[in-house]
């Protein structure tokens, strides 16, 4: 009885061993999911299903960038990145695969530079309206965000 008295002993001292073990390193893995957040979430509404320009201040608490490598939504058949791109006394727009969010930074997706482009909306969307927008990060994160649904001059 003594010998199965000290196995039982060492094997919940294991396993509380194990346990503060996992409680001390817990901490650390929380702290890195969830530090990526949104603010001011809208998209530029224009009439006659003509596509739809989506922007959004992404926010990284982290202590490393990470890249927003894809975007879609179940209120539109199709959502890409693009960036404007200035050459000279022209703009053009091209899509990207990717934009990084600098660690303890913020990314502003916003009118004249890099921005959401949502084409064939699936039902009717008016300003007013909300639209939800996944974004997806290079960590594994995703954001469900709502976007808020604006005029053409953004009221």
């Amino acid at each position: 009885m003594t010998k199965n008295l000290k196995s039982l002993t060492v094997s919940l001292g294991c396993a509380l061993s194990t346990f503060g073990a996992l409680a001390v390193f817990a901490p650390a893995a929380n702290a890195a999911a969830g530090a990526l957040s949104t603010q001011d979430a809208w998209v530029r509404w224009l009439p006659n299903d003509l596509p739809a320009a989506g922007y959004v201040t992404l926010k990284n608490d982290g202590d490393q960038p990470v890249d927003l490598v894809s975007v879609s939504s179940d209120a539109y058949g199709m959502v890409m990145l693009h960036q404007t791109v200035s050459n000279g006394s022209t703009q053009k727009m091209v899509m990207v695969h990717k934009a990084t969010v600098p660690a303890h930074g913020t990314l502003a997706i916003a009118p004249g530079g890099y921005h959401l482009m949502l084409e064939k909306a699936k039902h009717k969307i008016a300003p007013g309206d909300t639209v939800n927008v996944k974004l997806q990060f290079s960590d594994g994160e995703t954001l469900d965000t709502p976007f808020a649904v604006k005029s053409p001059s953004g009221q």
